[in-house]
């Protein structure tokens, strides 16, 4: 494979990759926390309209309640922000090495490069590629789901 092959097919592919996925998750986690703000502060306001804890305003009250709660545990479960900050930092990381690499700056300053490249790009990928993986086992030893 050539130097230009990798780039494009691996490196590009991963950088591509770990972009959308950080946008998606940061997308989702935004949209999650708004509902989950939104219906947090409606609680307290709709209550303020009921003097005598009955009828639909109670209702709907506890109805804001429940999508709290969900949304909560749906953030939980998914991990959004994490996966957001995690996929960010690695396509910010493979960035920078494409970058380093594209200059010619240290450590890419010497002659044949194309095996130290695929050597500090494939540990980035494999990094956060074990990060996730202890993140599972320890959800798993501790009795959670991951």
């Amino acid at each position: 494979m050539t130097e230009a092959e990798y780039i494009e097919q691996r490196l590009d592919d991963q950088i591509i990759w770990y972009d959308r996925k950080s946008q998606w998750n940061q997308l989702w986690y935004k949209r999650l926390r708004v509902v989950e703000i939104v219906c947090a502060c409606s609680i307290p306001f709709v209550l303020s309209f009921t003097a005598d804890g009955k009828g639909v305003m109670v209702g709907l009250a506890g109805l804001f309640g429940v999508v709290v709660a969900v949304v909560s545990g749906v953030i939980s479960l998914f991990k959004f922000e994490e996966n957001w900050v995690s996929y960010r930092a690695t396509c910010e990381k493979l960035q920078h090495e494409k970058l380093l690499h594209a200059t010619g700056t240290s450590p890419y300053d010497g002659e044949n490069n194309l095996p130290l490249l695929v050597q500090r790009v494939e540990a980035i990928i494999s990094r956060e590629g074990l990060e996730w993986q202890q993140h599972v086992v320890a959800k798993e030893e501790g009795g959670g789901s991951a």
